[in-house]
């Protein structure tokens, strides 16, 4: 009996460790399969609640241990998730169902939309949800390092600076180089719509960024089109490529509020490292002796950086709200931007107001849509120029001050010694610089269904803009060309530009293997642009609000020489005004063919007429021609070969962004009596003489290009991307030639039989390496590789000029055949003679004169890489952007980091501390300032968690987050930043990759909140 009850014990024992074992080990298998696609590799099969899964191999199969009552969850990309209960099953098979909407992703292209599996050009589509995190003040700093191929870059780091788009190379020596950029539908002007500041004493300052009125909030997506193919359709204005920003609509559903907020905190990135009150008196004896270095000691100890560095905070705030239902939706938003600068006073406000909204009538035979954008920004500007001479502006005091210098005298006020010395407290506190610029943008869409697959749109625009800038300098600020006489310059731009566009869309199945989609229509936009500068000296009042507001406080003196008899005027108002009308007018179609779901035939022309050119070349057509084979259509590819689809397309745009006078055509005139009053006041005698002669010739730049591309997914579209290669020539280059004098005419606009050639690589990869409920991991990374160089040019023109004590004339580029553009033209440094003076070239040589140096400013590769992780409600977002090949010319060194400069009394970096340098040095233009810039950043790191709220919240969705911008830079340079590029043209050809002064680039933190209702 004890042993019969042993054993049913221990049968009962093992009976419950085998269904023990059998509810926690079950195997299920079985297989994966689309009915477009028979079995499914790469699907993940994932036990719910878990990161317990597997992963279908080429056949579909899978195999994976569970327990009883799990739930298996099957995903994978253009797929809908599916969820099955195990149960008692051991094999559970399953059909996957396609989502339509991954599959059928959309695009934005000109007059239009693609799915993207239709495309036949090189278009990159940007989603808010990839767009970069942080501080923003403008959409192109949303896409920086997002895209093969388009390189981004700051001008500065000042808030709402002006940024350089170049969408495969830099084509153009005269006209603009960036991209179109239509909002909307609406394309923009090209030009300024904000006044840059004046010269009063210490060089200009470029204009501000004119996209900064957009809210980056408002913005959905950024596609770019890239070669001919997707340009053409734009025709004169698509050679630089086009950038469509399309904002948000209103979801469906009845309405949602969102509000999103982030506080952020901005430091600088890296200061120079100058030498203290200890070490400039030191190396300061060592080169003058003990007397002279105790006559400029005055006591202090001054890091005068940290007299206008501070943290910069800054908010940001966006309300909107927004629904619809089947008949339209609708979304009004509301955002406001304050950001300080790094640089005290400087910053910007913005406050922009949007409206977006459809409806359609007539059983939605016909709808009625409209945007519209209010902004008004105001940008605090210090006294920073791209072209400030010896003396030195704001970041000039700073880095060549006397570190023993008082911040202020025993009254309080700023410590002031002279023009050469100036304070940079005192810059900022005797100063006021601000601009105001209101912009409105806005459109009206009339869409009318005639009949099945035939549409008519009607389209009418208008952008209107009204910007001031207004420049006060005290009398009491020792500047030059301020001293004793307060000062003041105004600069006010008014724009008008006004479209509308009539056009056909057909969007039909001709037969069962043959669909077209065709465009066809009109457009006309018409530019106005009225400009009027003043500049007024010797106010009666050092007060800076007097200065900015009562002109008739200007004192005019005027000094009689008694030996010459010749006048002198102390003070005085010149006034200058300008009014110019560009009108296009364009007929443009464009039709794709696809062919059995297999071939893709698209074909566009586009001819524009512009009063910007003369009447033998008034109208030019450009046309364009595509051609695409999705191979994986064809059915013998191997499975894992998702898609495969062949591109290649051939096209011709044109530029017609050259010059802020657009009248370089017509005959042109100049009054000899300018200026001839002692007032400054410009007098008309009617005594007028030739300045240009007529080109009725003249015509844009066009540009050519072949593109060749590869779009492909393996395993699911798991891992998927691009390969594309280009080749682009820029043709009948627009160019200013000077005329010898004295001559009739200063110089006359031309187009040179001449070309800039682009030619590069474009490579794209986004892969899903971990895709389930709750851990997600996925890469994207772009690569863009271009050669530029000039032919058949024979000029040898002078840009890059080079500023600083001695260097007046002085320049380190020219624009020559053979050379890619802005080529550095220096002398080749190679250390210093036995009496410290510069060695150039080979040998003891102290005066080689400049040379090509076989180095660009221009970047050979372009880099951009992304981590996205998921886990549970937690986003990681890591992102990497690079620029490769460049040089910097590095003018600020060349300025103010020389023992010259030390032995003048002037401060320098600790690294001047040492060299072979004489003091008597001549720091010549040459390749001793010259330094690679090639970087890597760490742009941007995003940490973000999702807060679970309940069904029955008020609260539908609430999430927080916080973001690093600018976090590491990994570069050789040894200036602050290596992403500069500081307006240094000569004669209106433009210039790159030059540093003086610039203002520096931050580190930005921020913290930020999304909540809807």
């Amino acid at each position: 009996m004890r042993i019969f009850t042993k054993s049913a014990f221990v049968l009962t024992l093992a009976v419950l460790w085998s269904g023990a074992l059998w509810a926690q080990d079950r195997t299920v298998s079985g297989t994966v399969t689309s009915a477009e696609e028979g079995p499914l590799p790469g699907v993940n099969v994932l036990i719910k609640g878990t990161n317990t899964g597997s992963v279908t191999d080429l056949d579909g199969h899978y195999r994976l241990s569970v327990s009883e009552g799990s739930t298996l969850v099957f995903s994978s990309i253009g797929y809908t998730n599916q969820e099955v209960e195990v149960g008692n099953q051991t094999t559970i098979n399953i059909t996957m169902e396609e989502d339509v909407q991954s599959l059928s992703e959309v695009v934005v292209i000109g007059y239009g939309t693609q799915e993207k599996r239709d495309v036949t050009g090189a278009v990159n589509s940007i989603s808010s949800e990839d767009f970069n995190q942080g501080v923003i003040a403008s959409p192109e700093q949303l896409i920086q390092g997002r895209s093969a191929g388009v390189q981004i870059t700051q001008a500065s780091g000042e808030p709402g600076s002006g940024i350089n788009i170049r969408i495969r190379g830099t084509s153009s020596v005269r006209g603009g180089n960036n991209p179109l950029f239509v909002v909307d539908g609406v394309p923009l002007a090209g030009g300024d719509v904000s006044g840059g500041g004046q010269d009063v004493g210490f060089g200009t300052s470029s204009a501000r960024n004119p996209l900064n009125f957009l809210n980056p909030n408002d913005i959905a997506s950024i596609d770019i089109l890239k070669d001919a193919s997707a340009t053409a359709i734009y025709g004169s204005r698509g050679a630089n490529g086009v950038v469509l920003i399309t904002t948000k609509s209103g979801d469906g559903g009845s309405g949602t509020l969102n509000y999103t907020f982030n506080i952020g905190a901005a430091n600088i990135t890296k200061k120079y490292d100058l030498l203290n009150r200890q070490q400039f008196l030191s190396a300061y004896t060592e080169l003058n002796g003990a007397t002279a270095a105790a006559e400029i000691d005055r006591g202090a100890d001054t890091d005068w950086q940290d007299q206008i560095f501070r943290t910069a905070l800054s908010q940001n705030h966006n309300l909107s709200f927004g629904g619809g239902d089947d008949t339209g939706n609708y979304r009004f938003s509301l955002g406001y931007t304050d950001q300080e600068g790094i640089v005290k006073e400087s910053g910007l406000r913005r406050i922009a107001a949007r409206f977006n909204g459809s409806k359609s009538f007539i059983e939605d035979r016909l709808t009625i849509s409209s945007q519209l954008t209010v902004s008004d920004i105001r940008d605090n500007n210090v006294p920073i120029s791209n072209t400030a001479g010896a003396t030195g502006d704001l970041l000039g005091a700073v880095l060549k001050l006397n570190p023993t210098f008082p911040v202020r005298d025993n009254m309080g006020n700023p410590y002031q010694v002279g023009v050469d010395f100036a304070n940079p407290v005192a810059f900022l506190e005797l100063s006021d610089d601000f601009t105001n610029t209101i912009r409105a943008l806005g459109n009206i869409t009339i869409d009318l269904k005639i009949a099945e697959g035939l549409n008519f749109k009607t389209v009418l625009g208008g952008d209107r803009s009204s910007s001031s800038r207004r420049q006060a300098y005290s009398g009491d600020l020792q500047v030059q060309g301020i001293i004793s006489q307060g000062r003041a310059a105004f600069n006010e731009i008014s724009s008008t530009n006004t479209l509308m566009e009539n056009y056909f869309t057909y969007d039909n199945q001709l037969t069962d293997n043959i669909k077209l989609n065709a465009v066809l229509g009109y457009s006309y936009q018409r530019f106005e642009t009225n400009t009027s500068t003043m500049q007024a000296a010797g106010f009666l009042s050092n007060d800076l609000d007097i200065i900015l507001n009562n002109i008739a406080s200007v004192d005019l003196t005027l000094t009689v020489d008694e030996e010459t008899g010749n006048i002198t005027k102390n003070g005085g108002i010149v006034a200058n005004s300008s009014s110019r009308v560009d009108e296009l007018q364009s007929y443009f179609g464009r039709a794709t063919f696809d062919i059995a779901d297999k071939y893709l035939i698209t074909g566009t022309v586009r001819a524009d007429g512009s009063t910007r050119f003369g009447q033998d070349n008034r109208y030019g057509i450009f046309p364009s021609f595509a051609l695409g084979w999705r191979v994986s259509e064809e059915g013998f590819l191997p499975e894992a070969i998702t898609d495969l689809k062949l591109r290649a397309g051939y096209g011709i745009t044109g530029n017609q962004e050259f010059e802020s006078n657009r009248y370089t055509f017509r005959q042109r005139y100049q009054d000899e009596s300018l200026d001839s009053s002692p007032t400054g006041i410009t007098i008309n005698t009617g005594n007028l003489t030739d300045i240009a002669f007529p080109n009725r010739e003249l015509k844009w730049e066009s540009t050519t290009q072949i593109n060749v591309g590869i779009d492909y997914g393996f395993i699911n579209n798991r891992l998927r991307g691009s390969i594309d290669y280009y080749h682009k020539s820029t043709d009948d280059l627009l160019f200013q030639t000077i005329f010898a004098q004295p001559s009739l005419v200063p110089f006359v606009f031309r187009n040179l039989d001449a070309a800039v050639i682009n030619e590069g690589i474009e490579i794209a990869i986004d892969a899903d390496i971990v895709n389930n409920d709750n851990f997600s991991w996925s890469l994207a990374a772009n690569a863009g590789f271009n050669d530029n160089r000039v032919e058949n040019l024979s000029a040898n023109e002078r840009t890059g000029e080079i500023s600083g004590q001695g260097l007046s004339g002085a320049y380190a580029q020219r624009i020559t055949e053979g050379q890619p553009l802005f080529a550095y033209f220096l002398r080749p440094f190679n250390g210093y003679n036995a009496d410290g003076e510069s060695v150039y070239g080979e040998g003891e040589n102290t005066d080689a004169p400049q040379e090509f140096v076989g180095k660009s400013p221009l970047p050979t590769t372009n880099l951009g890489f992304t981590n996205n992780i998921g886990f549970g409600n937690f986003d990681l977002s890591i992102f990497f952007s690079g620029q490769l090949g460049q040089y910097i010319y590095n003018n600020t060194a060349n300025a103010f980091f020389t023992v010259g400069s030390l032995a003048g009394g002037k401060n320098v970096t600790t690294n001047v501390l040492g060299t072979e340098e004489g003091a008597i040095n001549t720091p010549e233009v040459s390749t001793r300032f010259l330094e690679d810039g090639s970087f890597v950043r760490l742009q941007n790191i995003t940490f973000g968690y999702n807060i679970p709220v309940g069904e029955s919240s008020f609260v539908s969705s609430l999430r927080l987050y916080v973001t690093g911008q600018n976090l590491l830079t990994f570069t050789n340079y040894s200036g602050q930043d290596p992403e500069v590029n500081v307006n240094k043209s000569i004669n209106g050809y433009p210039s790159f990759g030059i540093d003086y002064t610039a203002y520096p680039a931050a580190r930005t933190y921020v913290f930020g909140l999304n909540v809807s209702f």
